[in-house]
């Protein structure tokens, strides 16, 4: 019987180790080897006679033909605007998120809805579950086909006989191969299975949608390699406790990463949000102190969002500088500058900050509304009604203009706004708009209160 030959890979990089050892030499992660049985010589399912692809030939750039590719429209726009217009032929895509933040249920939908053959492959859920979700989600499809298989040599059979347009993997670390030894959800399985699906993919051009579990730190479990090998890293974020949901590409070879897609969870399931800037603003916080509406821009979309700051005495002894959706770093920076530069003596002050509807930005054009936001707070006025901000705040108390000023402007002057303050070097405004260019913090101290 011959010997079994096993290696240390680590689950952050992927990097083979021959023994174990605390540090793993390529990425420096401590603790990240995990031992794993090596290939045995078993003939994948793609390397067989009947599937094997055509040898590949070399081919000028001048000669690759492009305009006969047409993406996919999934029926959602929220995704498709992430994805860059639409879903590529052959592209494989891997979606991450917390556990019950809703991707079956985003890819269910674009399952049922999209014109063509899709097969829906679950490795965690029965077909008779699978059809209570799409049941809720109140979408039939006569066209989508259910797959409880977590063996990628049968898996990858069927998809052979059915030839779909479109396939969805739920999820990635459930499936195992026979090329490997290990058991299923290791580092080694993850990375042939998905490697088996790549080639899969681009021999057919198929689009694959791969959901990928998250780590307690946030990160797509397994290794690291797993999102160099695909085209598409998506991340599904939001809050339990708040109705929204939002779609980031933080990897994208067909398109931008700066697109964000908003979805509101309901009880038919995930419904895109067209106006996102119209739910994000509430209208029961005017008239109220430490309430500031700011513009920034994802992507292509223009959104106005409230930041919400409360600053009251520090009674524990240190102060607490704690932020939601915002960057507490850069936080912490306004607050310096706020003390520094316009006089406010905040260093005994607890300050809590909140962007409203539990959305995570980091436009700097959103330091403004932030810092007047806390300063309403700390004298306890509120702001007039009808102001909105967009600027960046230097080290110095100078205001700074921010890009895509005139799609601020727009979406600001659509929802009713009638004053906008910036930075000086904004120059034309829409009609119905007023701009109030000023260059320091003190300025708008000395406007404002």
């Amino acid at each position: 019987m011959a010997k079994v030959k096993k290696a240390f890979f680590c689950t952050h990089c992927g990097h083979q180790h021959a023994q174990w050892q605390g540090q793993c030499s390529s990425c420096k992660s401590w603790n990240t080897l995990q031992e794993e049985v090596l290939d045995n010589p078993k003939t994948p399912a793609w390397q067989s006679e009947k599937t094997a692809p055509v040898k590949a030939s070399p081919v000028r750039i001048q000669d690759v033909a492009i305009d006969a590719i047409q993406r996919l429209f999934s029926g959602d726009t929220e995704l498709d605007r992430v994805l860059g217009g639409g879903i590529v032929p052959g592209a494989i895509m891997l979606v991450g998120g917390e556990p019950g933040i809703g991707k079956s249920t985003l890819l269910l939908q674009v399952a049922l809805s999209l014109k063509g053959k899709v097969v829906y492959v679950s490795g965690e859920e029965s077909e008779q579950q699978i059809k209570l979700r799409s049941a809720r989600v109140n979408e039939e499809s006569s066209e989508c086909y259910l797959l409880a298989e977590t063996h990628t040599q049968s898996l990858l059979h069927h998809l052979g006989k059915l030839q779909p347009a479109l396939v969805v993997i739920d999820s990635i670390q459930t499936l195992h191969s026979d090329v490997i030894d290990s058991t299923a959800g290791s580092v080694s399985q993850i990375r042939a299975c998905t490697a088996e699906l790549i080639q899969f993919a681009k021999n057919t051009q198929t689009p694959v949608f791969l959901v990928g579990h998250i780590t307690k730190d946030g990160a797509i479990a397994g290794p690291k390699v797993l999102e160099h090998m695909v085209d598409t890293v998506l991340h599904f974020e939001g809050d339990r406790n708040h109705v929204y949901r939002i779609l980031r590409a933080h990897k994208n070879r067909f398109g931008t990463t700066a697109e964000l897609g908003i979805y509101t969870m309901a009880q038919e399931g995930l419904l895109p949000v067209a106006n996102p800037s119209a739910l994000l603003i509430s209208s029961e916080s005017a008239g109220l102190s430490g309430h500031a509406i700011g513009t920034t821009v994802e992507g292509i979309r223009p959104m106005l969002i409230e930041a919400q700051a409360l600053v009251s005495s520090a009674v524990y002894g240190t102060p607490q500088r704690s932020s939601t959706g915002f960057d507490n770093k850069r936080l912490n920076m306004l607050l310096a500058v706020l003390e520094k530069r316009a006089g406010f003596q905040l260093g005994s002050k607890d300050v809590f900050l909140n962007l409203a509807g539990g959305i995570r930005l980091d436009d700097p054009g959103l330091d403004l509304a932030v810092m007047v936001a806390i300063l309403s707070s700390s004298l306890d006025v509120a702001i007039p009604k009808g102001y909105t901000f967009a600027a960046e705040v230097g080290l110095s108390g100078e205001l700074r203009n921010v890009p895509k000023m005139e799609q601020r402007m727009q979406e600001a002057t659509k929802l009713g706004f009638e004053r906008m303050v910036v930075a000086q070097k904004v120059t034309t405004a829409p009609k119905g708009l007023e701009l109030i260019r000023l260059a320091t913090i003190q300025e708008v101290v000395a406007h404002l209160f």
